[in-house]
């Protein structure tokens, strides 16, 4: 079972993503068309978050990323093809004690601007951002043993923040 794990935001989550970014952009140069730092530990303002690095890259042929299973188990990347998200390949690192969540889709994928729009809008609405991580915080508290019930106690709240996400960026 995992356990739920929130720390104060820091700035070596930014230094992390950035090393494993140059791995990834040498690992997968000319299929590679864009690479993001994403999720809570890319946004400063929320405050908490998981000690896991979101990395999302956008790829020419989503289909040609099962050619480099094996190179990404050599950085310590655990293949897990669409993992309940069609049309995406995942891969953590860390195995129970994970460090990153690699999201990969192709470049026309609208999860790509879902994932941009939401981390944008939390960037430019920082009191949104604050609420996010004390009800991520509290969350933690209440169920550090239970991390579905901590993912479920947030559903709500990620939603509204996506629609309002989504609202804003087609302003």
């Amino acid at each position: 079972m995992r356990k739920t794990k929130i720390e104060p935001w820091t700035i070596e989550w930014e230094k992390k993503y950035e090393k494993e970014e140059a791995l990834l952009k040498a690992l997968f140069k000319d299929e590679l068309v864009g690479i993001y730092h994403i999720g809570s530990t890319s946004v400063p303002s929320i405050g908490y978050a998981k000690p896991i690095i979101d990395i999302m890259m956008a790829v020419k042929d989503i289909s040609k990323v099962d050619m480099f299973n094996e190179k990404m188990k050599d950085i310590g990347y655990e293949p897990l093809g669409e993992n309940g998200i069609p049309g995406r390949r995942y891969f953590p690192k860390g195995k129970d004690d994970r460090t990153h969540h690699l999201h990969i889709f192709e470049e026309d994928s609208n999860q790509i601007r879902f994932h941009l729009d939401l981390k944008n809008y939390l960037l430019s609405y920082p009191e949104e951002a604050i609420k996010y991580g004390e009800l991520k915080l509290q969350l933690a508290k209440k169920f550090p043993q239970e991390h579905y019930k901590y993912q479920e106690g947030k559903q709500d709240f990620v939603s509204e923040l996506a629609e309002k996400a989504t609202n804003w960026a087609s302003k």
